[in-house]
């Protein structure tokens, strides 16, 4: 069933501005569930608008990976939270929220790609960053490197409407 959010002013439909909010966010939190149980975690993460995924790497084992292997539908938000807006009562923010299924990224290639775009994204100084990562350092680094995308069904977004994005 899809729902309509009751406040059409606070409704994103800019698939410009979507992608925009996924660029820019630190971090995206997902949600998943197996056996009715839910889980929520947060992961670092690179967009790829172009092809309206993204990706994040994993340690080789733990929960999140077990579940998200059993049931790959995710669910999932990526925040830009400009605080509390004093005097207002009122949060000022701007939201995405995803669907999704996940895919295990097996070539090397996209691997490379996917964690080169990750640290240009969130390190201060990539440029030093990059030689030293481990993973991609040989080609046995990038095997054994466990690398997931999320593949976006349908996103829709939110924001307070005092925000421009």
């Amino acid at each position: 069933m899809k729902y309509h959010l009751r406040r059409a002013d606070k409704q994103i439909n800019e698939k410009a501005t979507l992608n925009k909010i996924l660029e820019e966010t630190k971090y995206v939190t997902v949600a998943m569930s197996i056996n009715d149980e839910p889980y929520l975690v947060s992961l670092s993460h690179s967009y790829d608008a172009e092809h309206g995924c993204i990706y994040f790497h994993s340690a080789s084992e733990g929960k999140k990976l077990d579940i998200m292997r059993k049931n790959p539908r995710v669910w999932g938000q990526a925040l830009l939270d400009h605080g509390y807006h004093e005097g207002e009562c009122s949060h000022l923010y701007a939201s995405v929220m995803f669907k999704g299924h996940v895919e295990w990224v097996t070539n090397s290639e996209e691997k490379r790609n996917a964690f080169i775009a990750m640290a240009n994204r969130l390190d201060a100084n990539p440029q030093k960053l990059i030689p030293t990562l481990k993973s991609l350092q040989s080609p046995d680094g990038l095997k054994s490197t466990i690398m997931g995308k999320i593949i976006i069904d349908d996103m829709t977004g939110k924001k307070s409407v005092e925000i421009t994005v």
